[in-house]
């Protein structure tokens, strides 16, 4: 039996008032189809969702002539022939064979620079739909398709995914504003280390996610998240660096890499907000409860066609001997996920953060030092070396109290009592008189003139 096209059950429903009608009366027929025409509907193929009543009507004469079959999109006639001349069509190929980086607008100038004829009235479209049936539209280098290939993770908490779905409308301190779901799911049992409804998708929700994943669920082995700027943030990096958490970045443009967590997106909008009440804005605190409440209670528990049947619970607890504990690192989790930042103390030894000014022990004053940073308060607490060893305390400056503060003044040092050395002016007078003596002892006496006597 043939199979009904997609296209024609469309225009079917849209037609459904219309040919329920045994009979109908005069003018009726203007009035539905005016009905029809004002509505919204999710056309196949088109990003438009109204249609016009003279298509609604040319669509309902259709189907009274010929029924269904007459409702299915029509091929058209000259479908992969081209209305480019031969002459033409040869030149275009050539051209792109010759050099295949050459694009639309580049081949339709060729061709009109070298004046051919009906070079002037050709499209873009035209050329592409040629280029198109000769199998040479594909660019360089797509000719064969990427080999992609399912997987599995070993164990539970070999492999965690993490990513952001849009949520909705949340009332955050009074006010109504967009919510954002950060999740982390494992790849081998599917389980939801953690999730939740957060007030945006910056680097510190992603953290605070993470960081209740890891108390509840221990370390992972390796978390693959977006490339996106909030997931290349410096202080994610650290954490999971600290944390010995590889950190894999996924290709941009590339949703198939998470496919698993996307189907969660699906099931968790199928199953979860469809049974949120429409009308009710939910504020976050209580939808977050919801939702965790779901997840333990329906979703970890549901058997899974992924997992032959199994749930995604009872997998992660076959494997609880390969599931990597806090250990002592709960105990400094907090601090693990501190933030770091550099700053240079100035001349009165403070430093800036959040636009408020804190004081720092006197003696960095004008070197750089690294402070330690509580995120989710925005407080600065200490100061670290570059080993993270603590070199000092963090505390808001204080102007009033540093009016009577005594300032600490630098003592003079005592200078050495040494023997007086000479100066550079007696020295030159030293060398100038051991000239004037070597001089005068290499000059001979002058004898008193002797007047010459003439003989008579």
């Amino acid at each position: 039996m043939k199979s009904v096209h997609p296209v024609a059950l469309f225009r079917l429903s849209v037609l459904g008032p219309l040919v329920s009608r045994q009979n109908l009366a005069r003018g009726e027929l203007k009035a539905i189809v005016q009905e029809l025409a004002s509505k919204h509907y999710e056309i196949p193929r088109s990003r438009h969702t109204l249609l016009s009543e003279k298509t609604i009507e040319s669509w309902y004469y259709a189907w009274k002539k010929k029924g269904i079959d007459a409702l299915e999109p029509k091929r058209r006639i000259d479908r992969g022939q081209s209305k480019i001349s031969e002459a033409l069509q040869s030149v275009l190929i050539k051209a792109k064979q010759e050099n295949p980086k050459r694009s639309l607008n580049n081949l339709l100038k060729l061709v009109q620079m070298q004046q051919l004829e009906g070079a002037e009235q050709l499209s873009r479209s035209s050329i592409y739909r040629l280029l198109l049936s000769r199998g040479l539209s594909r660019p360089i280098g797509t000719t064969q398709p990427k080999e992609l290939r399912r997987f599995e993770a070993d164990y539970p908490g070999d492999i965690i995914y993490g990513d952001v779905m849009h949520g909705p409308q949340v009332v955050i301190n009074g006010k109504t504003q967009k919510s954002y779901l950060v999740s982390l799911m494992d790849d081998k049992s599917r389980l939801i280390l953690h999730s939740a409804f957060c007030p945006s998708e910056t680097a510190l929700d992603i953290e605070y996610v993470l960081k209740q994943a890891l108390l509840r669920r221990g370390l992972p082995k390796r978390l693959v998240i977006d490339n996106g700027a909030a997931y290349r943030a410096h202080s994610l990096q650290g954490i999971c660096a600290r944390l010995s958490i590889e950190l894999i970045y996924c290709r941009p443009y590339a949703p198939e890499g998470k496919g698993k967590l996307e189907r969660w997106h699906r099931t968790l909008r199928d199953q979860f907000l469809t049974e949120l009440h429409p009308q009710k804005i939910y504020p976050l605190d209580e939808i977050n409860s919801l939702l965790w409440a779901w997840i333990d209670q329906l979703y970890h528990p549901a058997p899974h066609s992924s997992l032959a049947g199994k749930s995604p619970l009872s997998l992660w607890q076959n494997y609880l001997e390969h599931i990597q504990p806090l250990g002592t690192l709960a105990h400094q989790l907090d601090e693990l996920f501190y933030h770091r930042i550099q700053r240079k103390v100035r001349k009165d030894g403070t430093i800036s953060y959040e636009g408020q000014f804190f004081e720092v022990p006197y003696c960095l004053s004008q070197k750089t030092v690294i402070v330690v940073i509580e995120p989710y308060h925005k407080q600065a607490l200490y100061i670290e070396d570059e080993q993270g060893k603590r070199i000092g305390e963090v505390t808001p400056l204080d102007l009033q109290a540093n009016r009577n503060h005594k300032r600490a003044r630098p003592e003079k040092a005592a200078m050495p009592q040494a023997a007086p050395s000479i100066s550079l002016n007696e020295l030159a007078l030293q060398q100038q008189q051991s000239r004037l003596s070597i001089l005068s002892e290499k000059s001979e006496p002058i004898e008193p003139h002797k007047e010459k006597q003439g003989a008579k």
